[in-house]
């Protein structure tokens, strides 16, 4: 049992049931800060208090450090599990915003997954040994997308972990691990394909095929598209461009049901126009299979009203990429199908990063593919021998 706080001059110490001393005082904040640590003496008590007023008295104190170092403390003894659902709870971007609800649902996956060896040991028991022999498991059961997500949270997490005193080094040392890549290459359709998915695929999402392909919007941003959201622009009545107007994506994430609100990044809000050829599938669409509310959605479930869910949807998608021989294929395919044509028909890669909503032109370049750019240069080629 602890002694009575002995009276100092400055500060407060008392003695400990196991006979070491504790030291604390009252900040400028008015909070007070204990050690983050024990002592030997009392001496040794006063030493470290000594040094502490110094600072207050210096100005050269700062709250912040004084509960990084009380937070050191409860590093030792608090968990990684309870330290990262804090750091799921509190996380914010530059803008100040907290997570997104998927995104912290993802996070929480993983931490009760592919971390969960982790989960409930120290702070300080998470060492680089112990990382590098839990990454090296995960690859070698052939998880590699899943390693490099996870390695990146958990690189993240303890990243904070430092800042914040809890522990002295990054354990995450392992270069290239959060960017591992699985080998595999996403082929999207060729336009016999895509037009074979096209007849193939339930009449009312014919649309979807069409604005996935030719306008590359992802498919939260697909399933929350509006009437409002399509602009046709017509000149002396006759239809001149259809206009996408994306500023908005819709998200599931279980136990909550779906959540609209931004996309993905701030780049995602843009307008995209179509290719005049797809222009008479989006009219028809809208005619037939949309009601004329602002608000209705393009591609609603059963039900008319609600969000249709990627479950679904894969009733009609999965015989639809069958019956084209590409049963290998993603939805998201089509969105490099979009890519591609793009560029082949002469887009710079920053109008290609502006048509994708992407962030940076890095992420455009990757949905990028040569299928018949190197046929076209070689004909070029040719023609200047």
């Amino acid at each position: 049992m602890a002694t009575r706080k002995r009276r100092e001059s400055f500060g407060a110490i008392r003695k400990r049931s196991s006979g070491r001393y504790q030291a604390s005082y009252v900040g400028h904040d008015g909070k007070r800060y204990n050690a983050p640590h024990t002592f030997d003496t009392m001496t040794d008590a006063r030493a470290w208090l000594a040094v502490q007023k110094v600072a207050l008295d210096s100005g050269e104190w700062q709250p912040h450090v004084a509960s990084a170092e009380a937070a050191a403390k409860k590093g030792r003894a608090g968990t990684f599990a309870e330290y990262a659902e804090q750091w799921i709870s509190t996380r914010t971007n530059r803008h100040g915003d907290h997570l997104r609800p998927r995104t912290a649902a993802e996070y929480r996956r993983l931490v009760a997954g592919p971390l969960a060896e982790f989960g409930d040991g120290r702070m300080t028991a998470v060492s680089p040994d112990a990382v590098r022999s839990w990454y090296s498991g995960l690859v070698k059961s052939g998880t590699k997308t899943q390693a490099a997500r996870a390695y990146e949270l958990l690189k993240a997490i303890m990243t904070t972990a430092v800042q914040d005193g809890r522990i002295k080094t990054n354990p995450c040392q392992i270069k290239g691990a959060a960017s591992a890549a699985t080998g595999k290459t996403v082929i999207p359709p060729t336009a016999a394909e895509l037009q074979k998915i096209v007849e193939a695929i339930t009449p009312r999402y014919r649309a979807a095929v069409i604005l996935a392909a030719w306008a590359g919007v992802r498919y939260g941003e697909l399933t929350e598209l509006r009437r409002k959201d399509i602009e046709l622009v017509r000149e002396r009545d006759r239809l001149e461009v259809i206009v996408v107007n994306v500023a908005r994506a819709v998200t599931h994430v279980s136990g909550e049901g779906f959540i609209v609100g931004a996309t993905k990044s701030e780049a995602g809000v843009r307008a995209i126009v179509l290719p005049p050829h797809v222009n008479s599938i989006i009219e028809a669409h809208l005619r037939e299979h949309v009601d004329r509310f602002p608000n209705s959605l393009l591609f609603p479930a059963a039900d008319g009203s609600t969000h249709l869910a990627e479950s679904s949807f894969y009733k009609h998608w999965n015989p639809a990429r069958i019956a084209a021989n590409r049963p290998d294929m993603p939805w998201h395919a089509l969105r490099h199908y979009g890519a591609t044509r793009a560029a082949l028909a002469g887009a710079t890669l920053k109008e290609l990063q502006a048509r994708l909503g992407h962030s940076t032109v890095a992420a455009a370049m990757r949905y990028q593919h040569t299928a018949g750019r190197d046929e076209e240069l070689a004909r070029r080629m040719s023609d200047l021998a």
